[in-house]
């Protein structure tokens, strides 16, 4: 039994009363079972840990944010050193034991262990849950101090078993591992007369690398369109999992993506998807507010409902605007568009530079992950930023090797770095490296202000996946510009048309892809007895079905699965709606700050943004541009750029 933490009420409150107390003991008894004691026992509780006082609440509220960092912060700086194996190259080969603990959660048993000593239950009383609507609703007359409660608030509304939260460890660990080595050694391939396309040192990992080659390949007016039609086939091999099964991560293995009759690799892609389905449903059941992992992502995640973003998006893939900018692109390209196009980048202006030109530049600026860490501060102060903020900024990035993609990996307390990972080949960072560093850089900056350079603890962090990722993007947009002596302005006073169609066209293909994700989630749901096979079939005809519907009209091909090619789908479940939701953000940011045309004031204005914390997207996006989230900036744009 807790102590009375100061709280010296002594005068239960009953179900009747309808104020904050009431409200939180009620939430409390809700989930009191009688494991955890009797009617009176909980009596009791009440009565010597309630609140008298607001001055009472505010100690216990300081008390309890220190405790929440220092646990979550310790456990998190635990996985960081115990995933270094399996996600770092210069951490040594992984062995069985590292793949083992690559699913061990620390925070596996602490709901457990906090309701059972009470410390939740404590929580709740004091700090009660509030619905998105209420936040949305009685948020905007909340101080900072009010909000940093309610969040509070949101962190014991479940009582899910620690040996389910190890379940799905385990199985976003598997998920995870088999697609970091997912590499397809791309000298490898031939075409259907023999020919090698690619030297024998390309290594690409799927889908990222995959999809960036292909962006590249429009500069290349020799060979490009070959090469892309051969990345299109592989693509379309792994979503329909005939790919050969020696084509995966394996040096020897010489193979013709376009005829290829070898023994397919087994439905693992889609056992994967299905081993975390499974053991979301185990937690299905102890979450009675949200009882399914769909409602748990979006309503309580994103905080924004899987049916709103599905409007959204539907929105945007079948607005006219669509056509109107393939037009520019066709018009560019001087042929019919083919499906890959919806990865067509030469709205940018890297688009007429050479890759193989910008990957020299990039290796001898960054050879290492410890160059590209002492550029961080140069990187930042052209940008705009003060050099004692610069300096303060990365000194809590640490940047390291990645064996996948790469990621940013948050730092979760204010003793604990945030970490950039990014693939760096012996040969140093080539420009698709370099590129993805300079967006998980965007990610690490977000993440320092929104833990060291923030109010509340609570409050650390950002609404949604989302929202970071716009602020990823963001950087990621100037990554030419960060180069140094670069000729190209990183501020400016208007956002260009080709800013403008590349935006839209990203925003076009990711919401397709994430169309997909969450109406695969749907029919998982609605068949939780699937097979791996009937599963690798389900979403193969929802790829067709979207594709035929908002992508076929525009980029030809009946059928065509494309849309269903992204890793995220397999290792990080529900997550891909955050892209295009990230791209939403990101350009109502980049209309927003495109006012402050000098550096300082832009980087003045982006630090106030991203210190805002974690208030729903609603209100994030109203504090910080005025507006909620929307795509109606991004189509007025495309058609006034007509």
């Amino acid at each position: 039994m807790i102590m009375s933490m100061s709280c010296t009420s002594k005068q239960p409150v009953t179900g009747d009363d309808h104020s904050q107390q009431g409200r939180g003991v009620r939430q409390a008894a809700a989930l009191w079972t009688a494991a955890d004691g009797s009617e009176q026992e909980f009596n009791d509780l009440v009565s010597e840990n309630l609140c008298a006082t607001d001055s009472e609440r505010l100690a216990l509220f300081e008390s309890l944010s220190r405790i929440i960092e220092n646990c979550y912060q310790s456990a998190d700086m635990l996985t960081v050193d115990l995933l270094k194996p399996t996600q770092l190259t210069n951490a040594g080969n992984p062995t069985t034991a590292d793949y083992i603990m690559s699913a061990y959660s620390p925070l596996a048993h602490f709901s457990d262990d906090m309701f059972m000593n009470k410390l939740a239950f404590v929580t709740i009383m004091n700090f009660p849950h509030y619905t998105l609507e209420e936040k949305n609703t009685l948020g905007r007359e909340w101080s900072r101090q009010e909000w940093a409660m309610a969040r509070l608030g949101d962190v014991f509304t479940t009582r899910v078993p620690a040996a389910v939260n190890a379940r799905l460890a385990q199985a976003n660990a598997d998920a995870e591992n088999y697609i970091a080595d997912y590499n397809i050694y791309m000298g490898n391939l031939r075409t259907e007369d023999g020919r090698q396309l690619w030297s024998d040192d390309k290594v690409l990992l799927a889908h990222w690398n995959l999809r960036d080659e292909l962006k590249a390949l429009y500069a290349d007016k020799q060979a490009g369109q070959e090469k892309q039609e051969m990345i299109y086939r592989v693509m379309q091999r792994i979503v329909r999992q005939d790919i050969p099964a020696k084509a995966i991560n394996n040096p020897d293995y010489v193979w013709q993506p376009y005829s290829s009759t070898d023994a397919a690799e087994p439905y693992t892609r889609y056992e994967r998807i299905l081993a975390i389905a499974h053991a979301l449903f185990e937690e299905d059941k102890f979450c009675p507010s949200a009882p399914t992992g769909i409602q748990r992502n979006f309503e309580e995640g994103v905080e924004i409902s899987a049916e709103e973003l599905d409007s959204l998006f539907r929105a945007l893939v079948g607005s006219p605007q669509v056509m109107q900018v393939a037009a520019v692109i066709r018009e560019r390209l001087g042929r019919e568009l083919r499906p890959y196009d919806i990865w067509y980048d030469g709205f940018k202006a890297r688009a007429s530079l050479n890759e193989d030109e910008l990957t020299a530049r990039t290796r001898r600026l960054y050879p290492d992950a410890n160059a590209f860490a002492a550029d961080m501060p140069r990187l930042l102060q052209t940008l705009g930023f003060y050099s004692e903020d610069a300096r303060n900024i990365a000194r809590h990035i640490v940047v390291e090797p990645a064996r996948g993609s790469g990621h940013a990996w948050p730092c979760m307390g204010r003793k604990e770095d945030a970490r950039l990972r990014t693939r760096i080949p012996a040969a140093g960072m080539d420009y698709k490296g370099y590129n993805i560093a300079v967006h998980e850089f965007g990610h690490c900056v977000e993440q320092v202000l929104d833990m060291y350079m923030i109010d509340h603890y609570m409050l650390s962090g950002v609404p949604n996946t989302a929202y970071t990722e716009a602020s990823a993007f963001l950087w990621q947009q100037r990554d030419l510009q960060l180069l140094p002596n670069s000729q190209i302005s990183n501020v400016k006073s208007q956002i260009s048309n080709n800013e403008v169609f590349d935006q839209f066209w990203s925003m076009y293909e990711i919401m397709g892809v994430s169309l997909v994700d969450m109406a695969m989630w749907r029919w998982i749901y609605a068949h939780p007895k699937a097979t791996p096979r009937e599963l690798c079939d389900a979403v193969q005809q929802i790829a067709k079905d979207i594709w035929n519907t908002y992508y076929e009209p525009v980029l030809g091909e009946h059928d065509c699965v494309l849309l269903a090619v992204y890793s995220h789908m397999v290792n990080a479940p529900m997550y891909l709606p955050n892209y295009p939701l990230g791209h939403i953000v990101q350009y109502q940011l980049e209309e927003h700050l495109a006012q402050y045309t000098n550096p300082k004031d832009f980087a003045q204005e982006y630090m106030r943004i991203y210190r805002l914390g974690r208030l729903t997207p609603k209100e994030w996006m109203i504090q910080a541009v005025g507006a909620p989230p929307s795509i109606e900036p991004i189509l007025r744009a495309v058609e006034k750029a007509k």
